[in-house]
C-alpha cells in the first residue's frame, strides 16, 4: 500500500468461536439491563401492560426471559426435566424485588450450564432444536438463540418503559 500501512491478509475462518465466558457476559448484561428497566418503572408500573391486554408488562417479560433461558439451556441443551408453563409467564406479576431474586436464581445456573455445553455435555438429540432458526441445531446456535430472545425482549421492555412514561 502506498500510505505506509501494512496490509493484512485475512484468512478464511471455518467458524466464529463463542466461548462460555463471552456468552455468559452477554447474557448477564441482558438481565442487568432488564432489571434496570424494572427499577425505572418501580413496583407501581412494572406490572402494567403498556398498551392494553394484548401487550406484555415488563415483569412478565422478565419472568419469560428467566423461563426461556432455563428451558433452552437446561432442558433443550442439557436434557434437564422441565415443568415450564410458557403461557403463564406472560401473565405473571411480580415486585421488582421478586424479579431480582428470580433473575439471581437464573444467573446462578447459567454459568455452569454454558460451561457444560462448551465441554460437550449437551444433548444433541432434542427434537426441540429443530425449532431453532434455519434448522441450525449446533450448541452455538442454541446459545445464540437464547441471547437473541433476551435482547429482543429487552427491546420490548425498553419500549414499554417509554410508553409508560418512565423514561
Amino acid at each position: 500500500m502506498t500510505d505506509g500501512r501494512t496490509r493484512r491478509r485475512r484468512l478464511p475462518s471455518p467458524f466464529v468461536e463463542l466461548d462460555a465466558a463471552t456468552a455468559e457476559a452477554y447474557l448477564r448484561r441482558a438481565f442487568t439491563e432488564l432489571l434496570d428497566v424494572a427499577e425505572e418503572l418501580g413496583d407501581p408500573k412494572v406490572n402494567e401492560r403498556p398498551l392494553g391486554p394484548t401487550t406484555n408488562a415488563v415483569a412478565a417479560l422478565i419472568v419469560h426471559c428467566c423461563g426461556l433461558t432455563e428451558f433452552w439451556l437446561g432442558h433443550v441443551g442439557l436434557g434437564r426435566a422441565s415443568s415450564r408453563d410458557r403461557d403463564s409467564e406472560f401473565s405473571a406479576t411480580a415486585t421488582v424485588a421478586e424479579l431480582r431474586r428470580l433473575v439471581d436464581a437464573t444467573l446462578r445456573t447459567v454459568g455452569d450450564d454454558l460451561r457444560r455445553i462448551e465441554a460437550g455435555e449437551a444433548v444433541a438429540a432434542s427434537e426441540l432444536r429443530e425449532f431453532l432458526p434455519d434448522a441450525a441445531t449446533s450448541d452455538g446456535a442454541l446459545v445464540l438463540h437464547v441471547l437473541e430472545e433476551l435482547y429482543q425482549h429487552l427491546g420490548h421492555a425498553e419500549l414499554s418503559a417509554d410508553v409508560l412514561g418512565a423514561r
